[in-house]
C-alpha cells in the first residue's frame, strides 16, 4: 500500500501565502504516513496575468522552499508552478522525492484555449508526457485541461505509468463540475489505472472562477475510493498497486487494443474521400 495525501488547498495570488499552505499540507500528510503529497495547479499562484511576474526557475526561491519542506517532512510531493518562457510561462507540473530531489517536470501540453478562456496568452505548450518515480510508483503527471484527451494518458500508460496524478484549477460554470468528475473516472477506467486527481479549493477572496474542489482518487475499475467535495481538506488515501494487477486480469482491455488498425484508419479515410 502507498499513502498519498490529497491536498486540496485554496490558492492565492501570493506566492508566500501559497508557500504557506504547503507546509503546513505537508506537515499534516506526514502526520498521518502520507508518503506522497499531491497539490493543485499552479498552486506558486492564481491564474491571472500576473503570472508572468510571479514565474521562476524551477530552483527559485518558491520550489526551492517546497524542496527543504519535503525533505524536512520526508514526503514526496507533486506540484503546479509557473516557469518564464520567454514572454509567456509554462504551466509545470514537479514532481519531487522524500529527499527534495526534482525527479521530473511536466510542461502541460494541452492549453485551455475554451469556454472563452484563452491560457495560450499567457502560457507556452509543453511537447512531452512525463512519467516521474516517486513513493514507490510510476506516476503520470496530468495537468488540468490535459484530462480532456485519452490520447495523453493513454501515452503515459504505454510510457510505464502505474498511477495518474490529474493536477487542476478547474474552472467553474455550467456542466463543469460534472466534466470533471467524469473525466477523471473515464481516464481511470479506459486504462485501468490509481486516478489521483487534486484541484484548488475555491478562494472565497478570488472571483475568477477557478477552484472547484472534487479533488478524488478514483481505482482502475473506476470506482471514486474518495471525494473531498468543495471545502479546503488535507485527506491521506491508500493505492493498492496490486489491485491494477487483479483489475487487469478480469478485465485486460489494455491487452485488447489493435494498434494495428488504428494505424490504418486515417490512410483508409482518406483513399475513400
Amino acid at each position: 500500500m502507498t499513502r498519498i495525501a490529497l491536498c486540496q488547498i485554496p490558492v492565492s495570488d501570493d506566492p508566500k501565502t501559497n508557500l504557506e499552505r504547503v507546509r503546513d499540507a505537508l506537515g499534516r500528510a506526514a502526520s498521518r504516513g502520507a508518503a506522497l503529497a499531491v497539490f493543485p495547479e499552479a498552486t506558486l499562484t492564481r491564474f491571472g496575468k500576473a503570472v508572468a511576474d510571479h514565474a521562476e526557475p524551477l530552483d527559485g526561491p518558491f520550489m526551492t522552499a517546497v524542496a527543504a519542506a519535503a525533505r524536512t517532512h520526508e514526503v514526496a510531493v507533486v506540484l503546479g508552478t509557473f516557469e518564464p518562457a520567454d514572454g509567456r510561462v509554462y504551466n509545470t507540473a514537479v514532481a519531487l522525492d522524500r529527499h527534495g530531489t526534482r525527479v521530473a517536470a511536466y510542461r502541460k501540453i494541452h492549453l485551455f484555449d475554451s469556454f472563452g478562456a484563452r491560457e495560450s496568452d499567457l502560457v507556452a505548450p509543453g511537447a512531452e508526457p512525463v512519467v516521474a518515480e516517486v513513493a514507490g510508483l510510476r506516476i503520470g503527471l496530468v495537468t488540468c485541461y490535459d484530462v480532456r484527451f485519452p490520447e495523453l494518458t493513454r501515452a503515459l500508460v504505454d510510457l510505464g505509468a502505474d498511477a495518474f496524478a490529474v493536477i487542476a484549477a478547474w474552472g467553474s460554470g455550467p456542466m463543469k463540475e460534472e466534466h470533471w468528475t467524469t473525466l477523471v473516472k473515464a481516464r481511470a477506467i479506459e486504462n485501468t489505472t490509481w486516478t489521483i486527481a487534486v484541484g484548488q479549493a475555491p478562494n472565497p477572496e478570488a472571483r475568477d472562477g477557478f477552484g472547484v474542489g472534487r479533488s478524488m482518487l478514483v481505482d482502475p475499475m473506476g470506482v471514486v475510493r474518495a471525494d473531498l467535495g468543495p471545502a479546503p481538506c488535507v485527506q491521506v488515501v491508500e493505492i493498492d498497486p496490486g489491485e491494477t494487477e487483479r483489475v487487469r486480469a478480469t478485465l485486460p482491455s489494455l491487452a485488447h487494443r489493435r494498434a494495428d488498425i488504428y494505424g490504418t484508419v486515417r490512410k483508409a479515410e482518406v483513399a475513400r474521400s
